[in-house]
């Protein structure tokens, strides 16, 4: 067996620093071009209109102001957070209960035309969101629910992601762990709420994180299921915004500003639970 002498010990331990500080530089650059759009949209926010104008690209105000922040709070902005806070929630809990089901029943129990069903929600996933747009809109509007919070929130209730998620976490916990409840008498949904779903955390937390995401950005549905200005949700909002219903200017600060603070609460929640998010998302896709 070679040993090393120190000359190559040195060389050795030298080209490894120089690998690492390589590629921590290169992480850096990396993370600073994914950063720098949000430092600009904070930075633009911060600015007077004429700052904001000619000088779009400069990370830093000239002078500081919160201006734009005081307009929007002053106008329909908090109405559309307030819109955003209740679609998000109702619709994060019950799809996270009804997907759960869903997928429980896909998983563990048997019945005809299981498999065709899984085989169907798994096609839906490959449907284009965009050609059911008047679909959608001729099925609330013939319900007598259009322009009303239950076509905001009705539609979005189950998805077919989250219920293939949860099937296959489901199918990764052992059925033995369920054979003692059944033994003990306990039902169906009984095995499922107080035996099952306490080990599916991890997919229960990447299922919440993915629904409250998607709906507190759903901009497509909101164009088909309402019209009335005080139904509107953040992105709609925001999408009134930009498309120029303030009359004229720029108006980059009160823009970006309003899409700054669309954008923290989703970056928070996110934040706290990626782990669970990571953990979730990895034992669904080793199991599958």
């Amino acid at each position: 067996m070679a040993t090393l002498t120190p000359t190559s010990a040195r060389r050795r331990r030298h080209g490894g620093l120089v690998n690492t500080v390589v590629g921590y530089a290169v992480l850096i650059f990396f993370g600073l071009v994914f950063i720098y759009p949000f430092v600009i949209q904070l930075a633009n926010s911060l600015k007077t209109e004429p700052d904001a104008a000619d000088n779009p690209l400069s990370p830093i105000p000239q002078p500081v102001t919160t201006a734009a922040f005081t307009r929007l709070f002053d106008g329909d902005f908090p109405l559309w957070l307030g819109n955003s806070v209740l679609v998000a929630v109702v619709v994060t809990i019950c799809r996270v209960f009804l997907d759960s089901l869903a997928g429980y029943a896909l998983a563990r129990l048997r019945f005809g035309g299981r498999r065709a069903i899984f085989a169907t929600i798994v096609a839906i996933m490959a449907v284009p969101g965009v050609v059911l747009f008047i679909p959608k809109f001729l099925v609330l509007n013939q319900l007598g629910i259009y322009d009303t919070y239950t076509a905001l929130i009705l539609p979005l209730l189950v998805d077919a992601a989250g219920v293939f998620i949860m099937k296959q976490f489901f199918e990764s916990i052992p059925e033995s762990m369920e054979e003692a409840a059944r033994i003990d008498g306990a039902g169906i949904f009984r095995t499922f709420w107080s035996v099952v779903l306490p080990m599916a955390r991890p997919a229960l937390i990447t299922l919440t994180i993915l629904s409250f995401q998607g709906t507190w950005n759903e901009f497509p549905h909101t164009l088909v299921a309402v019209q009335d200005p005080s139904l509107f949700t953040l992105p709609r909002g925001v999408a009134n915004l930009v498309s120029g219903s303030l009359g004229a200017g720029t108006q980059y600060p009160l823009k970006l500003g309003a899409a700054l603070l669309a954008t923290i609460p989703v970056a928070i929640i996110f934040a706290i639970f990626q782990r669970y998010f990571v953990r979730g998302a990895t034992e669904g896709a080793e199991k599958g």
